[in-house]
C-alpha cells in the first residue's frame, strides 16, 4: 500500500511540473498568449497603413488632382503664373 501511494505521488509531482515548468506549460502557454495578442496588434497597425496606402494609389490612378497635389507637397511644384511665398517663423 505505502508503495502504491509513493508511486501515485510521484506521478502526481511528474504531472505538476510538466504544467507548470515542462513544454507546453502555463507559463509558455502565457507568453505564447501574449506574443500572439501583440502580433495582433502589429497587424491590425500594418492594415491601418496598407489601407491609407492603397486609397492613395486609387486616388493617383483616378486622376490629375492627386498627383498634382502629391507633387506640389513633395516637390514644391508651382504652376504657370502662380507666386510662391515661404513664410518662415
Amino acid at each position: 500500500m505505502k508503495f502504491l501511494i509513493i508511486i501515485l505521488s510521484l506521478l502526481l509531482i511528474n504531472l505538476q511540473y510538466h504544467l507548470w515548468f515542462g513544454k507546453g506549460s502555463y507559463q509558455e502557454n502565457h507568453a505564447l498568449r501574449q506574443m500572439v495578442e501583440q502580433k495582433r496588434k502589429e497587424n491590425s497597425a500594418l492594415k491601418t497603413r496598407n489601407d491609407a496606402l492603397a486609397a492613395e494609389i486609387a486616388d493617383i490612378k483616378q486622376g490629375l488632382s492627386a498627383i498634382e497635389e502629391h507633387a506640389r507637397m513633395e516637390l514644391g511644384m508651382i504652376k504657370r503664373n502662380e507666386v510662391f511665398y515661404q513664410i518662415v517663423e
